[in-house]
């Protein structure tokens, strides 16, 4: 069975760092376009970055240069690195990928999401 695995999320003080890291678990052919979105409270949830499988970047419009997206395509994994944290970007964040899957179709996957809590 396919899934995203998250993690490093957690509780940090502004202005502190952290990386996300999303990898694929289970048999599949191939991961493109993966990619970050997060959802704060009340809030829909909004595109953070992404990465194709080229490595061609795509940032979210609410998001500043303090992002960046990363991804190691032999271990089918995608990195967030958030610098100088800020209370707004306390969320759930969620990683997910395009995968081809081992019957050849493409199916996007979701992550179960990883909380990210930045206190002033």
């Amino acid at each position: 069975q396919v899934q995203l695995v998250e993690s490093g999320g957690g509780l940090v003080q502004a202005g502190e760092s952290l990386k996300l890291s999303c990898a694929v678990s289970g048999r599949i052919l191939g991961a493109y376009d993966m990619g970050w979105y997060r959802q704060a409270p009340g809030k829909e949830r909004e595109l953070v970055a992404s990465i194709s499988g080229g490595g061609i970047r795509n940032y979210g419009d609410s998001v500043e240069g303090r992002f960046t997206v990363s991804s190691d395509n032999a271990k089918n994994t995608v990195y967030l690195q958030i610098d100088s944290l800020k209370p707004e970007d306390t969320a759930v964040y969620y990683c997910n990928a395009e995968i081809t899957q081992i019957n050849r179709t493409r199916r996007v996957y979701w992550g179960q999401g990883t909380q990210v809590t930045v206190s002033s």
